[in-house]
C-alpha cells in the first residue's frame, strides 16, 4: 500500500507489483507444456525461435536456464513465469546485444563512415558565458566522440595559446591541459582514431609553439600523412590508436560578428527537450523558392578575403603545415566549385548549419557523391547561444560524415546523434548504408523521392518499471503515483519520419500498456528508433520520464529490455521498458 497525503487526507493506492503484463503473460503460456505450469527445455528452445528470433537456440536455452538456476527461478527443472520476465527485463536480453561488439568492415576508407563529431568541445555550457576546460573533452572521449574541435586564441599577451570560444565571455582554458587531457583518454571507449579539429587564430610564431606541443604530448601516437595530399583516406583500422589534425590556414585579422552581438539574435525556439523531429519537406519547399543555384553564406563561418588568405599560407609555420593530414578545403562560395570531386586527392569540407540547409535544396546529389570520396562537416549556426542542436538526420541523410553536436546541450537532437553512435558497438564509427555509396547516376540516392516500402517494424510496448526506485515518491504527482505514457517513433528519411503514443497509464509506478505500432520503413537503414515516456499532468507541463534512440538495423527481434536515459543521455539506473520487435519484409521488395 502506498500513501500520499493531500492536505489534511490519506489516499491509499494499491502496492506497485511488478507482475508480467497480460500480453507477456499469454506469451509464457502459449510454451507452457507442464502441469506445473513451468516452460520446459525444447518448448523454451522452439520460444526463443519462434519468438526471439534466436538462431541458435540450444545455447540461448542454456543461458536463461542458467539464469534462471542463478535466481532460484526453476521448478521442477522447467522455467517459472516469474523466470522468464526476470530474463525478459535482464540486461542479457538487452534490444541491442551487449556483447556483439564492432561487427562492421572497418577497412575502408574514413569517408565511407559516419564520424561521431563534437563542436567547441571544451565548452562547459552555453556559447557565450560559460568556461572552458578539459573535463568536457574527456566526457565526450569517454562517451566514444571521435572527433574533437579546439578553438586557438593568443593570450592578451599574444605569448600563449589558449582554448575558448572567441569574441566571447568564455573563459580559457591552456592548451597543454586539453592535449594531455586528449592523449591519456582518446582510445579508453574506442581504439579507433581520433580527429582534432583545430579552429586557427594563431601567428606563425605561436603556430610554431602549438606544433611543438602537438609533437611533444602525442608523440608516436600522432598520424603524419608521408605526402602533403593524400589520394584516399586511411580507414579507421589502418588507424587505430592514432590521432589526427585538420585544420585550415590562420585568420587572426578577420573580422567577424561578436559572439556578444549575436546573442540579442537568440530566440529560445526550444525547451527543456528540444523541438520536434520533423522530416525537411517544409524546409525543401520554403528553401528552394529563395536560393537559386549560386548562393551565398549567411555568417556561418568567416569570410576572407584574397590578400589576407595569402598573407596566412605565407606565414604558416611549416612544421605546422606538417601535421595537419587532413586539410580543410577553402570555400569558394560556389556550390558548384565547393562540392567538386577532385579524382587525384581528398580533402574536408566545413559548412554551416544554415549553408547546408540551403545546399540540400539545390545540390543534394552533389553532397552525396561529395562525401562519397571526401569528408563534410557541418556544424551549428553561431545562433545557438544555448547550446541547442540541429537534426542530425538532415546530414545523414546524404552521407555527411561529420555533424558536429554541441555535446554540453540536451535535447532530441542530441539523443538522435547519441542513438546512431550506439551502433557498431559504440565505438564512434557507423559504416554508411551502400545506398549512400552507389555512384551510379542512375541509381544515386535521393532522400526525398516517393520510396518504396523495404520493410515493415511492429513495435509492442508491454510495460515499464524502475521509477519507483529511482525517483522520489513525490517527483512526479504530489498526489498520486504517476501517470505515465510512452511515445515511439521513428527518425529517418523524410517517408519514414513519424511519432506515436501510447494511452496513458494512470496512477501507476509500473504502467502495463501492452499497445502496438506499426512502422512501414523505406530506407530501415537509416532509421532510429526514439522511445520517450513522460508523466501526464492536465495541469502544467508534461514531466519527463526518459527516452532512448536505437539503431533499427541493431535491433534484435523479440521480446527485449530496453534501458531510459535521462535527459543528456546518460543511462537512468533502474528504468526499463519491456519492448517486442518484429520485422516483416515489403511484398514489394524485390
Amino acid at each position: 500500500m502506498t500513501t500520499y497525503r493531500v492536505c489534511c487526507f490519506l489516499r491509499r493506492f494499491g502496492a506497485a507489483s511488478n507482475e508480467p503484463s497480460e500480453a507477456v503473460r499469454d506469451v509464457f503460456q502459449a510454451y507452457v507444456t507442464d502441469a506445473g505450469g513451468v516452460i520446459g527445455e525444447e518448448a523454451l528452445r522452439r520460444l526463443l525461435r519462434e519468438v526471439q528470433g534466436e538462431t541458435d537456440d540450444a545455447a540461448a536455452a542454456k543461458e536463461v536456464m542458467a539464469f534462471a538456476a542463478e535466481q532460484r527461478l526453476l521448478k521442477k527443472g522447467g522455467l517459472t513465469a516469474e523466470g522468464f520476465h526476470r530474463w525478459l527485463c535482464s540486461d542479457a536480453n538487452a534490444a541491442i546485444d551487449p556483447r556483439r561488439g564492432v561487427y562492421q568492415d572497418m577497412a575502408s576508407p574514413l569517408s565511407h563512415y559516419f564520424i561521431y563529431t563534437g563542436h567547441n568541445s571544451y565548452l562547459t555550457g552555453n556559447q557565450l558565458s560559460s568556461g572552458c576546460s578539459e573535463r568536457p573533452i574527456v566526457k565526450a572521449l569517454l562517451d566514444g566522440v571521435r572527433v574533437i574541435e579546439l578553438d586557438l586564441w593568443p593570450n592578451a599577451a599574444k605569448d600563449q595559446v589558449e582554448v575558448l570560444h572567441g569574441r566571447t565571455w568564455t573563459s580559457p582554458v591552456e592548451l597543454n591541459k586539453c592535449l594531455e587531457a586528449i592523449k591519456e583518454h582518446a582510445f579508453t571507449a574506442s581504439p579507433y582514431p581520433v580527429i582534432l579539429t583545430l579552429e586557427d587564430h594563431l601567428t606563425p610564431d605561436l603556430q610554431a609553439k602549438v606544433a611543438k606541443m602537438i609533437k611533444e604530448t602525442f608523440e608516436d601516437m600522432l598520424f603524419v600523412s608521408e605526402s602533403e595530399s593524400m589520394a584516399e583516406f586511411p580507414s579507421p583500422d589502418e588507424l587505430k590508436g592514432r590521432i589526427i589534425i585538420s585544420t585550415k590556414p590562420p585568420k587572426e585579422y578577420l573580422q567577424t560578428k561578436s559572439g556578444k552581438e549575436e546573442a540579442a539574435d537568440e530566440k529560445d525556439e526550444e525547451g527543456v527537450w528540444g523541438e520536434e523531429i520533423s522530416d525537411d519537406k517544409t524546409t525543401a519547399r520554403q528553401m528552394s523558392d529563395q536560393y537559386s543555384r549560386k548562393y551565398a553564406e549567411e555568417g556561418d563561418e568567416e569570410q576572407i578575403d584574397g590578400e589576407t588568405e595569402k598573407k596566412a599560407r605565407q606565414g604558416t609555420d611549416n612544421e605546422y603545415k606538417r601535421l595537419i593530414a587532413i586539410q580543410l578545403t577553402r570555400r569558394k562560395h560556389d556550390m558548384d566549385q565547393d562540392l567538386k570531386v577532385d579524382p587525384d586527392k581528398v580533402s574536408r569540407l566545413s559548412l554551416g548549419e544554415k549553408a547546408y540547409e540551403k545546399a540540400i535544396v539545390t545540390h543534394g546529389a552533389h553532397i552525396i557523391r561529395f562525401t562519397q570520396r571526401n569528408l563534410l562537416r557541418i556544424f551549428p549556426r553561431s545562433t545557438r547561444i544555448t547550446s541547442s542542436n540541429y537534426n542530425p538526420m538532415m546530414g545523414w541523410r546524404y552521407g555527411v560524415q561529420m555533424v558536429a553536436a554541441n555535446m554540453q546541450g540536451h535535447g532530441r537532437k542530441l539523443w538522435l546523434t547519441q542513438g546512431m553512435f550506439r551502433a557498431n558497438g559504440g565505438c564512434g564509427y557507423v559504416k554508411k548504408p551502400d545506398i549512400l555509396m552507389n555512384s551510379d547516376p542512375d541509381k544515386l540516392f535521393d532522400p526525398r523521392a516517393d520510396l518504396p516500402v523495404k520493410t515493415t517494424l511492429k513495435v509492442t510496448v508491454y510495460m515499464g518499471d524502475g521509477w519507483r526506485f529511482d525517483f522520489r515518491k513525490t517527483h512526479f504527482d504530489k498526489c498520486s503515483p504517476p501517470d505515465f505514457y510512452a511515445r515511439v517513433g521513428i527518425a529517418g528519411v523524410a517517408a519514414d519520419t513519424r511519432m506515436e503514443q501510447t494511452k496513458v497509464m494512470m496512477d501507476s509506478w509500473i504502467p502495463a500498456w501492452d499497445h502496438e505500432f506499426e512502422f512501414r520503413l523505406a530506407v530501415p537503414e537509416l532509421a532510429l528508433l526514439r522511445v520517450e515516456v513522460h508523466e501526464s499532468d492536465n495541469h502544467q507541463k508534461d514531466e519527463f520520464g526518459g527516452q532512448t534512440c536505437l539503431p533499427v538495423w541493431e535491433l534484435r527481434p523479440g521480446i527485449r529490455s530496453v534501458r531510459l536515459c535521462d535527459q543528456k543521455g546518460q543511462t537512468l539506473r533502474s528504468v526499463k521498458l519491456l519492448m517486442r520487435f518484429e520485422f516483416f519484409p515489403s511484398s514489394s521488395t524485390k
